[in-house]
């Protein structure tokens, strides 16, 4: 019963099975290192004040990421920055409001805002046509960020495109 094209076989799968666990593993300690690194540059989001008017523009889409200005690569990981979510963009007068599901929700205010803008690509994630709408402003720290939304319908972005800063 146990021929040795078997046995190889249960071996080969073995290790390969290994391999792939410590490159998920490693992998998973860069993400984490990548995180630390960043915290201190990041430092902490601004709150969401306790009023705020009418909002002006709302969008449902997906939060898709943000990354350090001008990489559009360098990926920002802190907190909880990283991860994809279904998400609602609203714009208020004081500022862009960032609800995603999951996790904590992105204020923006508008004096931090420099520009916002369609791309092909941001954060890892490629769209057709501009399909991702993108906000560049400065964090308290005064790192600048880019944050990247991909809206269920991007004929809506026309209304977001005016209005930066």
């Amino acid at each position: 019963m146990n021929s040795p094209t078997l046995v190889g076989s249960l071996v080969f799968a073995a290790v390969l099975v290994v391999l792939i666990a410590v490159v998920i593993q490693l992998m998973m300690i860069g993400w984490r290192r990548r995180a630390l690194r960043q915290e201190e540059l990041i430092g902490h989001l601004p709150d969401i004040p306790d009023e705020v008017g009418t909002a002006t523009t709302t969008l449902r889409g997906v939060y898709v990421g943000s990354t350090l200005a001008p990489e559009s690569n360098e990926r920002v990981t802190a907190g909880d920055l990283g991860y994809r979510s279904k998400a609602v963009l609203s714009r208020y007068p004081e500022g862009i409001l960032l609800e995603r599901i999951r996790a904590n929700p992105i204020w923006i205010p508008q004096s931090a805002i420099s520009e916002v803008r369609t791309e092909r690509f941001a954060a890892g994630k490629i769209a057709a046509r501009n399909g991702i709408l993108a906000i560049r402003w400065r964090l308290p720290s005064g790192v600048e960020i880019d944050t990247g939304f991909r809206a269920g319908n991007r004929d809506e972005y026309d209304g977001w495109l005016g209005e930066a800063a």
